[in-house]
């Protein structure tokens, strides 16, 4: 007998084969918490003691951020399904060199659904998508016809672990270290964790001064700002004159004293950013994503508001791109869905659909051009049973995990018009007739590590910067040649 969705979107999930949930990863991947934690803010004894922060201190860098494109992963953890029933999948000659009819039932689609028959797909991003996916789907509800004509993607079919944290998806700090900064933060998460999300980072990659901030609601948002009581005692003018004063007379007085000259730098530029703290951001407020009639009223209702999903989602989306924070990662639980029906995942698939769909209105509402970067923790697969229910749209039960389904994509958006594709183009690696991955396809295809480092090459491609990847990464491993790193490049530069 077929069990019955529920059809709550946050419900929690009564998994086969699976026990009760006992460490935090259960409870995410099964959406039975959200990822929120405390954040801890480093102190001055750790400013002090840090090299790379009293460099950072030396030069100042008020009014910075490194100009470069807005960086957003999505980190959906449990085992989202992307290939097949969402982004197409093929053989060695790319999406449309299509599987067996046993393989597609696999991926969770009929023999009545399968690509090569007329209708069933859509080129609406540019990337080939099922034309009855739900993530697609949820995309298109966030989205204007202008912002999908200046998408772009790649499928990355690349195979994980199932159900762990501990698969290194998260390529942030390699996004950083390419240049990717804000003017507030360098980096931001959903999740207090090295990664901002679930999924690790390559510890390759590691940066302990780039940790990112915990942001996940508007107050987070806000909070990164702190003026104190000057700006409301005062207008924000008359406050910044007041701070550039301070900051005048404390100069004054560091050079009648012989200190160390790091220190004197330190001291100095820390009145020198509270100034500009205060020109800058004399109004916190507005970082809130609640008073940005774009986001609030415009590609979110209050009803979705309140859900923690879309809160997540807007707060990041609005300090990436906007700037403030140089990359960012948006963690949401409840993708290990195979729970004997398809509707459960067709709901999460939708509504993983929509908080990406958002970032892209976000930036094309902007006229700024964004990268995302989306992944789960291994696949699931089904067994070619049919949901009937409406919301099952006679599509394939998933039935378990699967990671020989698993796959990641890129998008990419320009205000300027779709990205263009190059080398492996809208398919990186490729599926076996079967609709298992050919590990041996790519360097990539079993290796999430140098997945990660993938996703840095890619987003140096935009900024026409390969020639730098082996500064930026040095010992990686994809190779020595520039055919090799061709290979696994997807998208002409946009900068």
């Amino acid at each position: 007998m077929r069990r019955k969705a529920n059809l709550n979107p946050d419900a929690p999930l009564q998994l086969e084969g699976h026990g009760r949930p006992v460490s935090r990863r259960d409870f995410l991947s099964r959406g039975l918490i959200s990822g929120a934690a405390m954040v801890t803010a480093p102190s001055l004894l750790n400013l002090l003691v840090s090299p790379r922060a009293l460099a950072q201190f030396a030069d100042c860098g008020v009014g910075g951020g490194g100009g470069k494109i807005p960086f957003l992963c999505y980190d959906l953890a449990g085992g989202l399904n992307i290939a097949g029933s969402n982004a197409l999948v093929g053989g060695p000659g790319g999406q449309l060199d299509f599987l067996s009819v046993g393989g597609y039932e696999k991926l969770g689609l009929p023999a009545a659904m399968t690509p090569d028959r007329a209708g069933q797909v859509s080129a609406e991003l540019g990337l080939l998508f099922h034309s009855d996916s739900a993530l697609l789907a949820g995309i298109m509800s966030k989205t204007s016809q202008t912002t999908r004509d200046s998408t772009n993607g790649t499928v990355l079919c690349t195979r994980s672990e199932n159900d762990t944290q501990n698969n290194p998806h998260n390529p942030m700090y390699g996004i950083n270290k390419a240049g990717a900064d804000g003017n507030l933060v360098a980096l931001i998460g959903t999740s207090n964790s090295d990664s901002g999300g679930r999924s690790i980072q390559p510890m390759s990659m590691f940066d302990p001064a780039a940790r990112p901030t915990k942001v996940s609601s508007g107050r987070d948002a806000t909070g990164l700002v702190d003026t104190g009581k000057l700006v409301e005692l005062l207008d924000q003018n008359d406050a910044a004159a007041v701070m550039n004063s301070i900051e005048q007379i404390s100069d004054m007085k560091l050079n009648r004293i012989t200190e160390d000259a790091s220190l004197e730098d330190l001291i100095h530029c820390g009145y020198v950013e509270a100034t500009d703290l205060v020109s800058t951001f004399g109004d916190p407020t507005l970082l809130d994503p609640l008073n940005d009639p774009d986001i609030n009223g415009g590609i979110f209702d209050a009803a979705e508001l309140d859900q923690g999903r879309f809160q997540k989602t807007a707060a990041v989306m609005k300090l990436v791109v906007e700037g403030f924070a140089g990359a960012g990662t948006i963690e949401n639980g409840g993708y290990d869905y195979h729970d004997s029906t398809r509707a459960t995942g067709e709901i999460r698939d939708f509504l993983a659909g929509q908080m990406i769909g958002a970032a892209l209105e976000f930036a094309a509402l902007r006229s700024q051009q964004l990268m995302i970067y989306v992944f789960s923790d291994g696949s699931v697969a089904s067994d070619g049973t049919i949901d009937t229910s409406p919301e099952g749209r006679d599509k394939g039960v998933w039935r378990g995990d699967n990671s020989s389904t698993s796959a990641g994509i890129i998008f990419v958006h320009d205000p300027a018009g779709r990205p263009a594709l190059v080398g492996p183009g809208a398919q990186i690696g490729y599926f076996r007739p079967d609709a298992s991955i050919e590990t041996a396809a790519t360097r990539i295809s079993n290796n999430v590590p140098l997945l990660a480092e993938a996703i840095v090459l890619n987003y140096m491609a935009l900024h026409n910067d390969v020639g730098n990847f082996s500064t930026v990464l040095p010992g990686h491993g994809l190779g020595n040649t520039p055919a090799d790193l061709d290979a696994l490049i997807a998208f002409a530069p946009i900068r």
